[in-house]
């Protein structure tokens, strides 16, 4: 089965204006969802009073979303962390130390 025949079309409605839009099968109430949030922030912008157009209205939207997103997100990732790698790497390390301190216990007496 190919890719268009999983997505199944869905009408959303967006500051009174329908779109028909593609969404995956068993997706649709989170697609509901980010259209709730969406229509909302769209209304709160053009209820505002600054912003006139609906175009206008759905672009400052998604570049607030964007700039919200973006400066929650960490300014760099952490890198992650190979437990396996990470082992091995403290057991090298603790074989060469006690490997120098055997050497030296050799030299002390």
């Amino acid at each position: 089965m190919n890719d268009a025949a999983r997505d199944k079309g869905l009408t959303i409605q967006l500051l009174g204006r329908e779109f028909r839009v593609a969404c995956p099968e068993g997706e649709e109430m989170q697609l509901q969802s980010s259209v709730e949030f969406l229509n909302r922030r769209m209304k709160e912008l053009r209820d505002g009073g600054k912003v006139a157009g609906n175009e206008r209205i759905a672009i400052m939207t998604a570049l607030n979303i964007a700039h919200e997103f973006l400066a929650k997100k960490p300014a760099k990732a952490a890198p992650s962390v190979d437990d396996a790698d990470f082992q091995r790497r403290i057991a090298a390390m603790q074989e060469t130390l006690d490997l120098a301190l055997a050497a030296d216990q050799d030299k002390l007496f």
